[in-house]
């Protein structure tokens, strides 16, 4: 687990110094594209120890958001890898409420997954339900925790789900 957090932690800190402080006189309206690069733990809730770091990034476009009666939304599109070499591509819709400096982003995601070595969750075809809280650091960077649900809505032949978790790094460009 130290491992884990050590290497969440090295890739923030990297991920921070990339990031060149930029004063709200300096930024554009062209920074349109948003990248979510997150780290984290694929399937906390397992009986049999075979939780697994995972990696990925997802892009959203801000020129696509819509305002709504359910809030802001937009389109996602994002890729994971966990260390076992399990995978999963999807694209979806994301909403987005803010509170102050705080944003609340649930998103809801269907994708293709493949087990690799790791988990098999019974079907290639799956869900990814997401929640997370992220705070504004500097214009058009967050920081942020998420938890994520991954499951075959009963589709496959066992749908034994996954839970994760995640740090996020969001970056507008």
């Amino acid at each position: 687990m130290n491992n884990i957090i050590v290497k969440i932690l090295t890739i923030f800190l990297i991920l921070v110094g990339l990031t060149k402080s930029i004063n709200a006189d300096e930024l554009k309206s062209s920074d349109s594209h948003q990248f979510n690069f997150f780290s984290g733990v694929f399937d906390i809730n397992t009986s049999s120890k075979k939780s697994s770091e995972l990696f990925g990034v997802q892009h959203s476009n801000e020129d696509l958001f819509r305002d709504t009666f359910l809030g802001k939304l937009s389109p996602i599109t994002g890729f994971m890898m966990t260390a076992d070499s399990a995978s999963y591509f999807y694209t979806g819709v994301q909403a987005e409420y803010k509170i102050g400096k705080l944003n609340l982003t649930p998103s809801f995601s269907p994708g293709i997954y493949s087990m690799g070595d790791g988990k098999d969750l019974g079907s290639p075809l799956e869900f990814k339900s997401e929640l997370q809280l992220s705070v504004d650091l500097l214009p058009g960077t967050k920081l942020g925790y998420s938890h994520s649900h991954l499951s075959n809505a009963d589709f496959g032949d066992k749908n034994p789900g996954a839970d994760s978790y995640m740090f996020n790094f969001m970056k507008s460009f």
